[in-house]
């Protein structure tokens, strides 16, 4: 795939800055291109090569959690916590 985008089709060109640009190697301009996870479709989601003005103009659109990181109740850790931490005195050496 290179540096072509995957949605525009945009590739790199060559250009140059003043009068002596044939002698001399020119100047590539490579788009901005970013790995972005993609929704597409039915919920499913890809990682895709997106150039920055794709993402700017809301081209494409991201991946959203459904369900974020969420640490867990007081109730439901209590028992964990008891089971890894043994009670009684500890037995010294």
């Amino acid at each position: 795939m290179g540096n072509t985008v995957t949605l525009r089709g945009k590739a790199k060109y060559l250009g140059g800055v003043g009068t002596k640009v044939t002698g001399i190697s020119r100047r590539k301009f490579k788009p901005n291109l970013q790995r972005l996870r993609v929704t597409v479709g039915r919920g499913t989601s890809t990682t895709l090569l997106v150039c920055t003005q794709c993402i700017k103009s809301g081209a494409v659109k991201k991946q959203v959690r459904q369900q974020p990181f969420r640490l867990p109740s007081v109730e439901k850790a209590k028992p964990l916590a008891e089971e890894a931490v043994p009670s009684g005195p500890r037995a010294r050496p």
